[in-house]
């Protein structure tokens, strides 16, 4: 926290010297006082703790406390504390929930009332209002949610759009400069457990979500500097969504974010996901040592809608099991941002040491680009294994239908290949992966369809034994398979028409 060390002896001074206030407490560890930041406890400024009584002005008396004094710690005691209103966050404030300390919504409906926002129409009810929420705060900086205990909804928070005086979210936090969540666990959240925008300088470890009955777990949008680690997340709808939306008026950029040993679960839709709402850009991620154990949508999604570039994302050392669709790319043209947004663009994207299982033949792992200038270009696959249900019979290998203003896997129709479809894509290449499947398809293991440079080196597809082809290029410029093999070590069959091979040694790695 800033200022805090230098100035914790004047903080303390200036909280002993008010008038019939209640005194600062000492941060535990006294071989660190003289560093730490001083501590308020919310039972010196009038919790009860008793779990019925309306706790939240004595949060509020301790935060005003704590930024008055330049900055400090809001403790919780163990209890339950239940907060009725919704409490305001202020600057150099952080609140500690000690191990047995939990913070429940209420069911009063006397939460802030949604603020009126006049760009609603380019995001959803959720994502344009941030003031109907159990803690809000807008242009705060160092600001966190530390310690071992719990915030719960308590079903008490909206997962539809909200009536006044109803709240949708725990956390709600708008063009916040230094963010902590470490520690802390976020229950039954109503539409999102936590939601942030035009943030900066966020970092979170240890952080437990459950929203499996409700709705999203965490939202980072149009935020930047973001370091996530350790994470526990189980969601209804998205368990961790990076998006980029319209709701603060502007375009505004994402990125600079690693997301580590973490492990993540969605109900009824997309584990890690990139959008839907991706208005602005999108670079430098890297997502590294995750565990994915289901997704009715995306295990890995990613999708520009809005007109975002999305560009330099990194996947690496991930595993996922029951997934739809373990890995989606797809580039639509909603266009439900300001400013009359073009068509977006994915590129520069790499995979690298993923193991998957689908539980749907209709999503095959998909790339779906647009046409034109607005292909999806540069994916590398390297040692990407695949295990899809399979289960089909064969099927027209034409291109499917396809909304292109909808997100989601269903979209586009049942995938002609129970494994890769690849529509609209080029300089895409598969190194040392596979594709199998779990129940005998008559549908080829790989479609691509309109695209430019695509390498299979030392690719594995299972065959199967109705299926008219392993790989069917149409229409694709340059293409290469090499070293590659069934899974009984016979030659992949290659059914190529409209299209051009080109296996030049620059194409084939070692």
């Amino acid at each position: 926290m800033k200022r805090l060390a230098a100035g914790a002896a004047l903080a303390l001074a200036a909280v002993f010297g008010l008038a019939q206030a209640p005194q600062a407490t000492a941060a535990p560890a006294p071989e660190e006082a003289a560093a730490a930041a001083p501590a308020f406890s919310v039972m010196d400024y009038g919790a009860k703790a008793d779990g019925s009584s309306n706790d939240s002005a004595a949060i509020e008396k301790a935060i005003t406390a704590a930024n008055s004094a330049g900055g400090g710690i809001v403790r919780f005691p163990p209890g339950q504390y239940k907060s009725k209103n919704t409490v305001h966050l202020k600057s150099e404030v952080t609140l500690q929930l000690d191990s047995g300390a939990t913070i429940l919504g209420s069911s009063a409906d006397t939460y802030d009332k949604p603020e009126s926002n006049p760009n609603d129409d380019y995001q959803d009810y959720g994502h344009s209002h941030f003031h109907n929420a159990m803690f809000y705060g807008d242009k705060l900086t160092d600001i966190g949610f530390t310690g071992s205990g719990t915030i719960d909804g308590a079903g008490n928070l909206i997962t539809g759009n909200p009536d006044s005086g109803e709240a949708d979210k725990i956390i709600s936090l708008t063009r916040c400069d230094g963010l902590t969540l470490d520690g802390i666990t976020l229950r039954r959240g109503g539409h999102f457990a936590a939601l942030i925008n035009g943030c900066k300088n966020v970092t979170s470890d240890h952080l437990t979500i459950d929203t499996a009955s409700d709705r999203d777990g965490w939202n980072i949008i149009s935020t930047t500097n973001v370091t996530v680690t350790n994470a526990n997340i189980a969601a209804n709808d998205d368990a961790l969504a990076f998006k980029s939306d319209y709701a603060l008026g502007a375009k505004l950029p994402s990125g600079h974010v690693r997301v580590t040993d973490s492990h993540l679960s969605a109900k009824c839709c997309n584990a890690l996901m990139f959008g839907s709402e991706t208005c602005g850009d999108f670079t430098d991620y890297v997502f590294q040592g995750i565990t994915i154990t289901g997704a009715d949508k995306s295990g890995l999604g990613m999708v520009s809608m809005d007109g975002a570039n999305i560009s330099d994302v990194h996947y690496r050392d991930i595993t996922m099991t029951n997934m739809h669709s373990p890995i989606m790319q797809k580039i639509g043209t909603r266009k439900r941002c300001g400013g009359n947004p073009g068509v977006g663009h994915i590129s520069d994207i790499t995979y690298d040491n993923i193991t998957g299982a689908g539980n749907t033949p209709s999503f095959s792992p998909t790339l779906w680009g647009e046409s034109g200038g607005n292909h999806i270009s540069g994916v590398t696959f390297h040692h990407v294994n695949l295990t899809v249900p399979g289960g089909n019979g064969t099927m027209s290998t034409g291109v499917p239908s396809n909304d292109s203003d909808d997100y989601n896997p269903k979209s586009i129709g049942t995938r002609p290949a129970f494994g890769w479809y690849l529509h609209n894509a080029d300089h895409i290449t598969f190194n040392d992966s596979s594709v199998r499947f779990a129940k005998n398809d008559g549908r080829p293991a790989v479609i691509a369809d309109s695209g430019t440079a695509l390498s299979f080196n030392r690719f594995i597809a299972q065959r199967g034994s109705d299926s008219p082809a392993d790989v069917i290029l149409q229409n694709v410029s340059g293409y290469c398979l090499a070293d590659s093999a069934d899974t009984t070590g016979g030659a992949l069959r290659v059914s190529a028409s409209g299209s051009s091979e080109n296996c030049s040694s620059s194409r084939r790695p070692s």
